[in-house]
């Protein structure tokens, strides 16, 4: 079969695998069931969110190499949900003629926090001071010597996300909570906003992005506790989010999804307001699960538009929406049960979506709330009424 052939129209059906299969591998299989297209899933964990919707689940280690080169051989297009996986199996299906998208190229220096940003700075994409460490060592020398650049945050090089592999080094003796591994010491950013773009970019080098998105992280866990649709900014701010994540996107060359994450830094030139790139990832995210209700086209359908090199979809927002991640209680370990539905879906515009996760725990994501409405004061109204009213918590406590 020719495979070159099957590029312009999923009707092809081309058998697509996908490296994870959590929450966005189920957001993108339920995508996916629109277009009839056929999808395999290898995830570690057997009860994974994706084992009964796709055509084919396979349980193994993403990061084994002989693992993701077996799975690959048996699709026409790979692609990832999580960016933990062994990118030398990906570049070996790549010379052999499987289309991988993300590229591996684009996972490999994405996965590595040091390459990535090593990566803004060689292609002059704004971002924080920053310095590269080797050890905890390297650190306290670090902050001993530079003390202009503390407060800051020590990230570990690999395997940190979802608020993990992060410390917070205020002064030269918090340097003993830096991390005994490769990382990144970057100076703490005075930002009045978090913001974020994703960016979808197809084969021909067409680009789109989705309207510039605030978020809200949580106070202790450190992911993202909601998100509004549209920012709250200006439109000169906005011009500067959009402009950077096409910048981004461009810089790296990446056919798929780039979701950027921007800090809106309150001590720019002349204290003008200045966007900096804080991280980015090269996948759907978080950032953007509002679109499946909120916008014309959602993240996870642009994604397949992207990697299968079709036209992209039009993001056009419907109106104001807002996300609030559906996290598991503190003190909460068990069977999920779900508090405070009934009241949900009373409410008009408020749309639960929960990812086939039997257990909770305390902050694992269970579910996401999409709230929409006429105005941004009512979504806000709306939004905390919907906070006030939702838990995931479980029969058996911890």
């Amino acid at each position: 079969m020719d495979h070159k052939n099957q590029r312009s129209s999923p009707t092809m059906n081309p058998t697509i695998g996908i490296l994870g299969g959590g929450q966005l591998g189920l957001m993108l299989i339920q995508a996916g069931i629109d277009w009839n297209l056929a999808i395999h899933c290898l995830d570690p964990d057997p009860q994974a969110s994706c084992k009964d919707l796709c055509t084919r689940f396979m349980v193994g280690s993403l990061t084994d190499y002989d693992t993701v080169y077996q799975f690959g051989q048996g699709v026409d297009v790979l692609t990832i949900e999580i960016e933990k996986v062994n990118v030398d199996a990906l570049e070996a299906l790549e010379r052999e003629g499987k289309r991988v998208y993300p590229q591996p190229g684009v996972i490999r220096q994405i996965q590595d926090k040091r390459i990535q940003k090593a990566f803004f700075r060689e292609h002059n994409l704004p971002t924080a001071d920053f310095v590269l460490t080797n050890n905890r060592a390297d650190v306290a020398r670090i902050a001993g010597e530079q003390p202009d650049l503390l407060p800051a945050f020590h990230k570990l090089g690999r395997d940190g996300y979802d608020g993990r592999g992060v410390q917070r080094i205020a002064t030269p003796a918090d340097a003993d909570k830096a991390f005994d591994a490769p990382g990144v010491l970057e100076k703490a950013v005075d930002f009045s906003k978090e913001l974020a773009v994703i960016v979808a970019r197809n084969e021909r080098g067409e680009l789109q992005t989705f309207p510039t998105v605030e978020m809200v992280f949580h106070p202790e866990l450190n992911l993202v506790d909601y998100l509004f649709a549209p920012a709250d900014i200006t439109p000169e701010v906005d011009e500067q989010a959009q402009t950077l994540a096409r910048r981004t996107a461009e810089a790296f060359g990446i056919v798929g999804l780039l979701a950027v994450e921007l800090f809106l830094d309150n001590s720019g030139p002349g204290g003008a307001p200045q966007v900096l790139l804080n991280e980015v990832a090269p996948r759907p995210h978080n950032s953007g699960h509002h679109t499946i209700r909120a916008n014309r086209t959602s993240q996870f359908e642009q994604h397949w538009r992207a990697i299968l090199n079709l036209p992209l979809g039009d993001t056009t927002a419907h109106g104001p929406a807002a996300m609030i991640n559906l996290l598991g209680e503190p003190g909460h370990t068990g069977p999920a049960v779900y508090e405070g539905l009934e009241t949900l879906l009373a409410m008009p515009g408020v749309s639960p979506f929960f990812y086939g996760k039997a257990q909770t725990r305390p902050g694992r994501k269970m579910g996401h709330i999409t709230v929409l409405d006429d105005s941004l004061d009512g979504l806000r109204e709306k939004a905390d009424v919907v906070k006030k009213n939702i838990r995931v918590v479980s029969n058996l406590t911890a």
